[in-house]
């Protein structure tokens, strides 16, 4: 059984709720990423930050990446889809593929212990897994055969 620990990123690293968009669009930029898990300061993960976030939610919105912090951030998301180590790749394709999330932090007894991203997905699946899964996510953000022919 291929499992989410297989698969994961191991070496994620997280920003706190108290670190500002500023911080962790500083970090995204270091570690060539595009996104960072939030994490409590026990190392549980509250939610995830995004460069496209940080554009659209704080300076498409007015607000000040230098002063704007992370757990706000976390706050006014969704709830965070996370997903054991051991669960089944199967499954965390499905729970992807449910809410069109294209990462999800994996956990250890509540604590980050990774994260599986699309393209950790690419590199360690079948092409036709993968090939079926981007098409699943990326469904709902097509334009129709109508809305193309306006």
């Amino acid at each position: 059984m291929i499992t989410a620990e297989t698969v994961m990123r191991p070496d994620v690293e997280c920003i706190s709720v108290r670190d500002t968009m500023d911080f962790a669009a500083q970090r995204m930029r270091q570690l060539d990423i595009g996104a960072l898990p939030v994490c409590d300061g026990e190392g549980h993960p509250v939610g995830i930050v995004t460069d496209r976030d940080i554009v659209v939610k704080v300076i498409g919105v007015g607000l000040n990446p230098r002063t704007t912090t992370a757990g706000e951030l976390a706050q006014g998301q969704d709830e965070l889809h996370t997903v054991d180590v051991g669960v089944d790749i199967g499954d965390v394709l499905a729970r992807m593929t449910e809410f069109r999330i294209r990462r999800i932090p994996v956990t250890a007894h509540g604590r980050l212990a990774g994260i599986i991203t699309e393209a950790d997905l690419a590199r360690q699946l079948p092409e036709e897994q993968v090939g079926e899964f981007v098409e699943a996510i990326c469904a709902a953000h097509l334009p129709t055969p109508d809305q193309t022919a306006s």
